[in-house]
């Protein structure tokens, strides 16, 4: 820190007028710190690797070089992590992320040089075993979250699916086949809670306890409601309905209650079925695409009963909505719409769900994508310890 010194005096005051101001009549003033930053210029490390032959033996020995240097004139790790975390980390485009890293850091690099960074963080990745551990901890998870969205490569469309908790992410690419989902390694013979959206895709796994996201249907029943608020009432009971069931859960859950009052739990279940039968009732003599879509969300929601109100037949787990999943999968399309609309190859988007794998869950363990880029590629990435951080 540069300390500036200086004086300040007072101001003189109106009785002064006339009146000699003494010279030495000053004092130091208050300290005020201007914090700023002075770019370095890089650090150039040399490395020499020597060869030594026994004079015994004549066995010649060589010296072995860090694994980052791998040619005669090679970036360091820092540079390594400084433009990933720009082109990987804030999905800044490639050529401003070039850019951006010769201003800040004194470091100028090309366009293609910041277009393969990625890849190199998703072999380090891969070859660290972090996959192996995401996937094994998230199967051992009381509740997932699952979710897919679609991802343009490679002139064609791909899709990003997602296993995650509050604090793991795995991502894997693929079609929207059943085989697709399945191919994460997370979710066959999953045996907890799955939080999902009403995609068929997802009922071949039968081993899990299925729930519907709240959200989803919250939004079809104000949806129904707004294109009939005098024939389609009960959808306006059956989304309070869910609200209210909603808190019930939530307060059971902070007092530390692993399931509802059964008393409470038998009124929910007759309102619910109750509303949801009032609007199939109401839509059997009636025409028209509003009756249509009253009679398709009743028989939704009589048939999947146990799906939608799981988050109320187990409050302790906070299971209402998937937003988890879709917060997660969000930097898919950040993504996407940064890459001018598509990844040009297949192989860009495995490695972008590769990479978004490890920093989502970084971040979600209060480490920054900086500080985690940092340690992968200076050889030993952070791994997560456990399901969730301890105490």
């Amino acid at each position: 820190m540069t300390r500036m010194s200086g004086w300040s005096s007072r101001r003189p005051a109106a009785g002064d007028a006339g009146r000699p101001w003494p010279a030495s009549r000053s004092w130091p003033g208050a300290a005020i710190r201007s914090p700023d930053i002075v770019p370095p210029p890089p650090k150039v490390t040399e490395y020499v690797a020597q060869a030594k032959a026994c004079p015994c033996c004549g066995t010649v020995s060589e010296g072995e070089l860090p694994g980052h240097v791998r040619a005669r004139a090679s970036y360091g790790p820092e540079v390594h992590a400084q433009a990933a975390n720009l082109a990987c980390g804030h999905h800044v485009p490639l050529a401003r992320a070039a850019q951006l890293l010769g201003q800040l850091g004194g470091v100028a690099v090309s366009s293609g040089w910041m277009a393969g960074i990625r890849g190199k963080a998703a072999a380090l990745i891969g070859a660290s075993g972090f996959g192996d551990r995401v996937r094994d901890l998230l199967r051992q998870a009381p509740a997932l979250f699952a979710d897919e969205t679609p991802a343009r490569a490679a002139g064609g469309l791909r899709y990003v699916h997602l296993a995650c908790t509050a604090y793991l992410t795995l991502m894997h690419t693929g079609d929207r086949s059943g085989e697709a989902i399945d191919a994460g390694g997370v979710l066959p013979g999953y045996a907890g809670i799955l939080v999902r959206d009403g995609y068929h895709g997802y009922a071949h796994l039968t081993d899990a306890a299925h729930a519907w996201c709240a959200a989803h249907l919250l939004r079809d029943l104000k949806g129904l409601h707004d294109a009939g608020p005098d024939t389609e009432q009960w959808a306006a009971k059956i989304a309070c309905l869910l609200l209210w069931a909603r808190d019930a859960a939530a307060a059971a859950r902070a007092a530390g209650q692993a399931a509802l009052d059964p008393a409470v739990l038998d009124q929910l279940t007759a309102r619910y079925r109750q509303a949801a039968a009032e609007g199939l009732r109401g839509s059997r003599f009636r025409h028209g695409a509003t009756a249509r879509d009253a009679a398709r969300l009743a028989r939704r929601l009589l048939r999947h009963e146990d799906m939608i109100l799981r988050f109320a037949t187990r409050p302790d787990l906070d299971i209402f909505t998937n937003n988890e999943a879709e917060r997660t999968l969000r930097p898919v399309k950040v993504q996407q719409r940064s890459s001018g609309g598509c990844w040009r190859t297949i192989e860009g988007l495995a490695d972008f769900a590769i990479v978004q794998s490890y920093l989502s869950t970084a971040i979600k363990w209060d480490i920054s994508k900086l500080d985690a880029l940092r340690a992968l590629f200076h050889g030993h990435p952070w791994i997560p310890p456990g399901l969730e951080p301890a105490g």
